[in-house]
C-alpha cells in the first residue's frame, strides 16, 4: 500500500526538479511512512511513499520491467497475485522480486489493457512505456483506490491525493457547479472535484494516451445488478462460500491484520470468518458518551460471541473538534459525511496495533442494506392510483401543516423515483440552495448527476434502480472517499471484503425480494450470518457509526460553530446570515438542521486550508 505522485512533460522547458518532486512526495507521507522512491527523466517523474506488508517482496518503487522498458507507480493490492505470478511463470516470464507490482507489468507486458479482466484487488497505477512513450493508467472496479489528474499547458499530474498537486500548482479556484452539489449530496459526485480543473478517475476505467494527448477514461467494468433465478437456499451458500474465500485472501499480509468490528451483521460476519484465518485476530470500536451514539457496547457483545479481542475508545467532543481541521486536510475534498470522524479515531486505536484492517463497507450498496430501499414497498399503495391524480394529491399535502402525520408520506409516495431518491444523503433542496449559495445556477440540477443513471437502468424495479444510484454515487464519493482517507491519514491500510469481483458476481444475482423481505434490510445476507455468526448481530438494525452533532451544536460545539462560520472567508459563496439563522432555529428545536450546518461548517473549514 502506498501513495505516488507522477508527472508528465508536456513541453515544459523547466520540468519538476528533485527538490520539487521530494516536496510533492513528502505531503503524502502518512499513505507511506516505510520507504520512499523516485524516478525522474525529461519525460516522467515519479516520486513514491510506501507502506510495507511484505518483507521479502522487494517492492519498492517506481519499479522496471523488461530491461527497464515498463516503469510503473502503484497504490493498492492484487490479491490473486500469487496465482497470475505462476500462470505466467508457465508461459515463461521472470521475475526479480515477489511483489504485486512486478505482476501488474509483466501481465501487461502480456496482455496489454486486458490485463485489467485478471486482476482481483484494490488499485490505481500509472504505466510508461520508455520505448512506445505511451502511458497507461487504470482504476480499479469500484474505485476504492483513488487517482486524481490535472493538466496546465505543459504537464499532466497524476496522483493518488490532490494536496500533492497542489503542492507544485498554486493556481485554484472553487468547482462551482461541484459546489453547488457537494450541498445537495454532502460530497463532490461524478469524476469532477471541489477544484476547477482537477479530475477523479472514474472507478472501472481505464485510459492509454501518448504524452501530450488528453486522457479519455474508458471503461472496462460497471457495477451492473443483473438478478436471476435463484433459490434461497443456494443465494445463502452461495454468499457463505464467496465471501469466505474473499476474506482468506484479504487477509494475505506478512504483518498482523485486524478488523474494524460495529457489531452489526457486516462488520461481525467479516470478523468471524477472519478468526478462521488467524485465531488471533484483533477488532476495534470507537463510540461516544452520550446515550445511542455508540457501538462499543454491540460490539463487544459480538467479539465475545466469537472468541476474539475487541479494543474501544470513547470520543470525546473535546477531540473531536481538536482533529476535525486535520482530517478536512487529509480528505482533498469536503465530505460531510459525520461519521468520518469516528472513523478517523477507529482508524488511529487501530494503527497502535495493526497495519491492516478488514472492514464491511460494500455489504448495504451489494446487498441491499439501506432502510430507503423499504420504501417502494411502503409506497405500492400510490402505484393503483392513476398518475394523473399525483399531481392534485401532491397538491393537497403541500398545503397540509409541517409535521403533520401523512404529509411526508403522501409527498413521497406522488413524487416520481428519478425526482424522490438521489442517495442516502438528502442535504439542501433546489429551493434552499437558491436563496443562501451566492453562485447558484438554475441550470445545474441535482438530476445532472443521477438522471443518467436512471435512464441508464429504466427497466429495473425501483429497489435495484436505487442501489444502482447509490453504488454509482454515494459508495465512491462517500463511502470510499472516507474510508481511503481516514485510514490513510493513520498509515493504515483498510480492506473490503465486500467490494470483491467474486462477492459482487454472486450479490448480483440477487433479486429484491431476497434484499428485501421478512420487514428487514439484506434479507439473504443476514441469513448466510447465521450460518457464521452466532450473535444478534444477524437481525441487528443498522447503526452506521452514529455522530451526536445534532446535540453537540446545541452545546458543546455551538460558539465553535459560530466561530468557524464568522472567520471563514466564504462569503463570496455563502450567505453566512442564512446559516446563523439554520443555527438558531435548531438550538430552539423548530428544525433539527444539525447536517446543513455540518455540511457548510465542513466547507467552512476546507475552504480556510486549501484556498
Amino acid at each position: 500500500m502506498c501513495g505516488f505522485i507522477t508527472v508528465l512533460n508536456y513541453g515544459s522547458d523547466e520540468f519538476i526538479n528533485e527538490k520539487e518532486l521530494k516536496q510533492m512526495t513528502d505531503t503524502i507521507i502518512h499513505r507511506g511512512p516505510d520507504s520512499e522512491g523516485y524516478y525522474l527523466d525529461e519525460n516522467i517523474a515519479i516520486g513514491f511513499r510506501r507502506l510495507s506488508f511484505f518483507d521479502l517482496e522487494n517492492g519498492s518503487q517506481p519499479l522496471f520491467y523488461d530491461n527497464n522498458r515498463y516503469i510503473i507507480s502503484y497504490n493498492g493490492e492484487i490479491y490473486n497475485h500469487i496465482e497470475l505470478r505462476e500462470k505466467l511463470k508457465e508461459k515463461g516470464y521472470s521475475f526479480a522480486t515477489n511483489s504485486d507490482t512486478e505482476v501488474i507489468l509483466a501481465l501487461y507486458k502480456y496482455k496489454g489493457k486486458e490485463l485489467l479482466r485478471d486482476l482481483r484487488g484494490m488499485f490505481s497505477f500509472v504505466i510508461y512505456d520508455t520505448l512506445e512513450k505511451t502511458v497507461f493508467i487504470a482504476r480499479d472496479f469500484f474505485g476504492i483506490k483513488p487517482l486524481f489528474y490535472y493538466k496546465t499547458e505543459d504537464k499532466l499530474y497524476l496522483a493518488s491525493e490532490k494536496k500533492s498537486i497542489l503542492e507544485n500548482e498554486k493556481n485554484r479556484g472553487v468547482n462551482k457547479t461541484a459546489l453547488q452539489h457537494y450541498l445537495t449530496y454532502q460530497y463532490v459526485p461524478g469524476d469532477m472535484t471541489i477544484l476547477d480543473s482537477f479530475y477523479e478517475m472514474p472507478p472501472g476505467s481505464y485510459a492509454e494516451f501518448k504524452i501530450g494527448e488528453e486522457i479519455e477514461p474508458i471503461r472496462y467494468w460497471e457495477a451492473e445488478f443483473k438478478p436471476s433465478y435463484i433459490s434461497r437456499k443456494n443465494a445463502k451458500n452461495d454468499i457463505i462460500d464467496v465471501l469466505r474465500d474473499s476474506v482468506k485472501v484479504h487477509m494475505r499480509s506478512d504483518v498482523p491484520v485486524g478488523c474494524f468490528l460495529s457489531g452489526g451483521v457486516d462488520s461481525t460476519m467479516i470478523a468471524a470468518l477472519s478468526k478462521e484465518v488467524n485465531p488471533d485476530i484483533k477488532t476495534f470500536t470507537v463510540g461516544f458518551e452520550r446515550e445511542g451514539f455508540s457501538e462499543i457496547d454491540f460490539a463487544k457483545e459480538s467479539a465475545d460471541s466469537i472468541g476474539v479481542e475487541n479494543i474501544s475508545k470513547v470520543i470525546t467532543p473535546e477531540e473531536f473538534m481538536e482533529e476535525l481541521p486535520n482530517i478536512v486536510w487529509h480528505l482533498d475534498d469536503p465530505v460531510a459525511d459525520p461519521a468520518l470522524v469516528p472513523l478517523y479515531f477507529l482508524a488511529k486505536l487501530a494503527r497502535k496495533s495493526v497495519k491492516a484492517v478488514l472492514s464491511g463497507e460494500g455489504a448495504d450498496e451489494l446487498f441491499g442494506g439501506y432502510t430507503i430501499y423499504r420504501e417502494p414497498i411502503s409506497l405500492d399503495l400510490f402505484r393503483k392510483i392513476p398518475k394523473a391524480l399525483h399531481n392534485p394529491i401532491r397538491g393537497v399535502s403541500k398545503v397540509m401543516p409541517k409535521g403533520m402525520k401523512g404529509k411526508s408520506f403522501i409527498e413521497r409516495g406522488t413524487t416520481p423515483l428519478v425526482e424522490r431518491f438521489y442517495g442516502n444523503a438528502k442535504i439542501f433542496t433546489e429551493k434552499e440552495k437558491s436563496r443562501f449559495l451566492k453562485t447558484y445556477s438554475r441550470n445545474i440540477k441535482y438530476t445532472d448527476i443521477t438522471g443518467p443513471i436512471y435512464q441508464r437502468f429504466n427497466e429495473y424495479d425501483d429497489i435495484t434502480k436505487m442501489m444502482e444510484i447509490d453504488i454509482h454515487t454515494w459508495l465512491r464519493g462517500d463511502i470510499l472517499v472516507k474510508a481511503d482517507r481516514m485510514t490513510m491519514a493513520n498509515s493504515l491500510e483498510l480492506r473490503v471484503p465486500f467490494l470483491d469481483r467474486k462477492v459482487f458476481e454472486i450479490a448480483s444475482k440477487v433479486g429484491s425480494d431476497m434484499r428485501i423481505a421478512e420487514n428487514t434490510t439484506k434479507y439473504v445476507l443476514r441469513e448466510a450470518a447465521k450460518e457464521v455468526v452466532k450473535t444478534g448481530a444477524s437481525t441487528r438494525r443498522k447503526l452506521g457509526f452514529p455522530v451526536p452533532i445534532r446535540h453537540w451544536l446545541k452545546d458543546e460545539m455551538h460558539d465553535w460553530a459560530i466561530e468557524t462560520i464568522k472567520y471563514s472567508d466564504i462569503d463570496e459563496y455563502i450567505d453566512k446570515k442564512y446559516i446563523y439563522k439554520l443555527l438558531e432555529d435548531h438550538c430552539n428545536n423548530v428544525d433539527d438542521n444539525s447536517r446543513k450546518i455540518w455540511t457548510v461548517l465542513i466547507f467552512a473549514i476546507w475552504h480556510n486550508i486549501y484556498m
